[in-house]
């Protein structure tokens, strides 16, 4: 029964990726669509390309970091490993919850704490999101005059209350119990479980304030990063508006993205690419063909990073046949 549900799942988040890019390409000019891609300025694409490498890189530093705050100092090799595993399989399952997953499983049977590598994984996917959030504020509050938008402000509102409410329930020790005292009914067992693990995992941090502070800042870099390299694949579209709603709207559609009813993002992604840039008179054609490019680096990368997971499977066979670190 419970494979049966989780095929069930995946079924259903294809089924809406499949629909929403049926939907979209119905109300898009596709031979206009492929025009525009095909004249892309390729030497902005490459720029764009490696820009998005750098996304990357300061992600697996990030993580390497909080790692080595629980006492895993691994090398940086064995780390790339589960990293790479992670962008691969994030494409295929829900956002990048599947990723994470397969990341932390991977190195959970490495180091065999599997508790610590948990911690460090959704302190890193949080400490990703509060970098989104601060990011997505900041570009409101310089751009307000460009937007003037309930409908953004709204968004930007969610999110932003979302991030306040993960934080205190982690953090907050009486917050944390109220919500505990109120879960009494028997459907709320695993709830209750899911919630204590994750406090419990996630508060050993708290003390930690140089390696939260250090984390911020890298995830900041990253956010930064994202709305680059899409504002260099609009350039090379011909696309020409101010850089400030490129730092309003990503983290807006990247937040949008990590809900996990679709697979990758993908069809999610591009709906809110079309519906935001829209209120900076991007056309639908430019905007789909932007998203469809900014996915294609994902996919690419996703590839790199299978074929270093996929080539070093008999590497961690052995390692996983030796007594992990102490």
């Amino acid at each position: 029964m419970k494979i049966f549900k989780q095929f069930l799942a995946i079924f259903f988040r294809v089924g809406i990726s499949i629909a929403m890019l049926i939907f979209l390409f119905t109300h898009i000019d596709s031979k206009s669509l492929l025009e525009i891609i095909k004249h892309a300025d390729k030497p902005l694409l490459f720029l764009g390309f490696f820009i998005a490498f750098f996304s990357y890189l300061f992600c697996l530093f990030r993580w390497k970091m909080l790692l080595k705050a629980v006492g895993i100092d691994l090398p940086l090799k064995r780390v790339i490993i589960s990293f790479a595993g992670g962008i691969f399989f994030s494409l295929f399952l829900p956002s990048t919850i599947g990723g994470d997953f397969m990341r932390t499983l991977d190195l959970s049977a490495h180091t065999g704490r599997p508790k610590d590598v948990i911690a460090t994984v959704l302190l890193d996917r949080l400490s990703g999101y509060v970098g989104l959030v601060l990011l997505s504020l900041v570009a409101l509050l310089i751009g307000w005059k460009f937007i003037q938008s309930k409908i953004i402000l709204f968004s930007v509102a969610i999110i932003t209350g979302i991030l306040a409410a993960i934080l205190l329930m982690l953090f907050n020790n009486f917050l944390y119990s109220r919500i505990n005292i109120h879960l009494h009914s028997p459907n709320a067992g695993r709830i209750r479980k899911l919630i204590k693990n994750l406090h419990e995992e996630i508060y050993i941090f708290r003390n930690r304030k140089k390696v939260i502070v250090n984390n911020l800042i890298m995830s900041l870099l990253v956010q930064i990063v994202s709305p680059l390299i899409s504002f260099v694949i609009a350039l090379s579209l011909g696309i020409k508006i101010n850089i400030i709603y490129f730092f309003i709207f990503l983290p807006i559609i990247g937040a949008i993205t990590l809900l996990p009813i679709s697979i990758g993002g993908l069809g999610l992604r591009d709906a809110a690419t079309i519906f935001f840039f829209a209120k900076a008179g991007v056309s639908k054609d430019l905007a789909f063909a932007m998203s469809l490019i900014s996915f294609f680096f994902l996919l690419v990368y996703g590839a790199i990073g299978g074929s270093i997971y996929v080539l070093t499977v008999h590497h961690r066979r052995i390692q996983h046949n030796q007594p992990p670190p102490l």
